[in-house]
């Protein structure tokens, strides 16, 4: 194993105001449970989810109310026991409007009695753990949500996997959710990393944390035991990105377009592993998350929230947002969306909310001044200056041979431009409409 700790390019994105400092150091409060949840059928990568439930049915919580729709997809389950209210739409984080159930919860909180604890796990087999990731719609809760099963189905594979990679870089600034689940929940963590190894069939298991959470790098080592190992990793983004974090821990490179599977190796992140441990040992399903809230709130933390919960009502329970809002986005600064309204649903994959001010405002753009800044910044080793002048000339195809397609959208570019040119959306420009000529 050859371990670089570190890759070409990145970024070392400057925090606002106390940005990690505000939460990293406090421990995981849960949030009261809602009166109502809206949970969305979308929110993992693949095909949505099927509602199978109606209005005015009696729901447990862990029960499905929405069914897997073929092999890359995940079921949705019940946050909360209650009635059915509505099978309506919902906006999400995203911007799009998406098939949704609303719950109005009992406050009982009565288990389906599908959520029942495994009598053997030793027992398990490889299948087995497969198969319990996909019934309790274990997702990766690091942003992308892409279901576990499929990254530990690896049955029919020509290269088996040998190494499972865990993230626990959490590079993005302010956010710290993952930094306090390892802080607070290592051995869980470790538990659920031994169970997806025996599901993928891989012999060792490398965590990478950025070297800016000592605490958590003690923990996750005391934690490890044979065939898992903890690694400090230089801090710089896009350190959690799959294929980053590969080449830091191992030395491997996966070709452009292809998936780490083909370097053998299956990356996940240390929250989905927590989840697979709840899910093996528990049979829980992802009923919830852990989301921080930071920026210009009130008492920024880190809030254990339902699936569904209205975002609107744990604002409220930070203590508000302060004054100078100017920017609202779920997720990080660097990769998050920005989001015109508080009127959303807490989905599997959303890991954070930030509420910037002025000083967090990009800059009006001017013209490229041919410095590189953003050739250096760029972890694939693309000109994003490049793309973005022939996207803006509507030579789409130039720019997809110039390498749009495998431009990650880490928004190093971006970042790094002192012309605070938009290089990073005229990378996804020029993806999208590659992508829609395919489709015709």
């Amino acid at each position: 194993m050859a371990i670089t700790q570190t890759f070409g390019g990145g970024v070392h994105p400057r925090e606002i105001g106390n940005g990690k400092k505000a939460t990293q150091s406090a421990q995981i409060i849960t949030a009261a449970a809602p009166a109502r949840v809206t949970i969305a059928m979308v929110q993992h990568g693949g095909a949505p989810a099927a509602c199978c439930v109606k209005v005015g049915q009696t729901v447990n919580m862990g029960q499905v109310i929405g069914e897997a729709q073929g092999f890359v997809s995940a079921p949705v389950h019940a946050s909360v026991s209650g009635k059915v209210v509505a099978v309506t739409t919902c906006t999400v984080a995203s911007g799009k409007t998406v098939p949704a159930v609303v719950i109005e919860n009992d406050f009982e909180d009565r288990w389906d009695e599908s959520v029942r604890p495994c009598e053997n796990v030793d027992a398990l087999t490889d299948a087995d753990i497969v198969g319990i990731a996909a019934r309790c719609g274990i997702v990766g809760l690091g942003g992308a949500a892409f279901p576990t099963a499929v990254k530990l189905n690896t049955s029919k594979a020509e290269k088996k996997p040998d190494t499972v990679i865990v993230n626990g870089s959490e590079c993005e600034p302010y956010l710290t959710s993952d930094h306090r689940l390892m802080v607070e929940n290592a051995a869980k963590i470790v538990d659920g990393i031994r169970f997806a190894m025996k599901g993928c069939g891989a012999k060792r298991a490398i965590v990478g944390i950025e070297d800016n959470k000592p605490d958590a790098v003690e923990a996750m080592k005391a934690a490890a035991g044979d065939g898992v190992e903890v690694v400090a990793l230089p801090a710089k983004y896009p350190q959690g990105f799959e294929k980053m974090l590969i080449y830091a821990l191992t030395g491997r490179r996966v070709p452009n377009g292809a998936l780490p599977l083909a370097v053998q190796c299956v990356v996940l992140n240390v929250a989905t592993c927590a989840a697979l441990s709840d899910a093996v040992r528990e049979g829980r399903p992802i009923i919830d998350r852990i989301v921080t809230f930071a920026g210009r709130v009130a008492n920024p933390c880190n809030l254990r929230v339902r699936i569904g919960a209205p975002l609107m009502d744990l604002i409220d329970e930070v203590g508000g947002l302060t004054d100078g809002v100017r920017k609202l986005i779920v997720g990080g600064p660097m990769m998050g969306n920005t989001v015109p309204t508080l009127n959303l649903p807490i989905t599997k994959n959303f890991g954070g909310f930030l509420a910037l001010g002025e000083k967090a405002i990009s800059a009006e753009e001017t013209a490229c001044i041919r410095c590189g800044r953003c050739l250096r910044a760029c972890p694939m080793g693309l000109m994003p200056a490049k793309i973005d002048a022939l996207v803006r000339k509507g030579n789409y195809d130039g720019a997809i041979a110039a390498g749009a397609m495998n431009c990650m959208e880490c928004g190093s570019c971006t970042y790094a431009c002192p012309a605070k040119r938009e290089l990073t959306q005229s990378c996804r420009v020029a993806k999208a409409i590659a992508r829609s000529k395919k489709t015709k």
